[in-house]
């Protein structure tokens, strides 16, 4: 370990796209060495992500095609934060949203960072228990299939490879985790 501070200080800042749900950044920054270097990243809302837990003790996980890579994933239920809600409330929308359930019983798990290389996306992850069914309510353009796995079949296919979408896999592992802390 060196000590050396290794924080970078902004020179100059430019936004180099500007979309719909993006933006992505361009900066010049000094380096602690003295030295400059160029660092583009994106600019994230915020998202949620919601390890819901039925009355039967599986797990609700949806499928849904994904464009940037053109296939289907299977995901634990997520979305992203508006401007200025709250995230237990943003999880209690994109539950109901996407699933039709409702939950008695929420509890905040903690934040992970998605791709701290190159954007400033946060993950607010929530446990959602006591559920019941109603109706979704779905974007526009969204198209969700629900599906059903106990905790350990859904650990499993991120073992063999069917789920690889890494705020799921954060999820089941920290929902795993808790089961054999015996909290839930």
């Amino acid at each position: 370990m060196t000590d050396k501070p290794k924080f970078e200080t902004c020179s100059d800042s430019r936004v180099a796209f500007s979309g719909v749900f993006l933006k992505i950044h361009r900066d010049t920054v000094a380096l602690p060495d003295g030295g400059s270097a160029i660092r583009e990243y994106i600019l994230h809302p915020g998202a949620v992500a919601v390890l819901a837990l039925l009355p039967n003790g599986k797990l609700l996980l949806e499928q849904q095609f994904r464009y940037a890579l053109k296939r289907e994933f299977i995901e634990i239920p997520a979305g992203k934060i508006d401007p200025g809600e709250d995230p237990l409330t943003t999880a209690q929308r994109e539950l109901q949203e996407e699933t039709g359930y409702r939950a008695a019983n929420w509890r905040h798990l903690g934040t992970g960072h998605a791709c701290i290389g190159y954007a400033d996306e946060k993950i607010e992850y929530f446990l959602a228990t006591g559920l019941t069914a109603g109706a979704s309510q779905l974007d526009e353009g969204e198209y969700i299939d629900l599906l059903e796995m106990t905790p350990q079949e859904a650990i499993d296919n991120v073992f063999n490879g069917s789920i690889t979408d890494s705020k799921s896999i954060v999820g089941l592992f920290w929902l795993r985790e808790l089961m054999l802390r015996g909290e839930i």
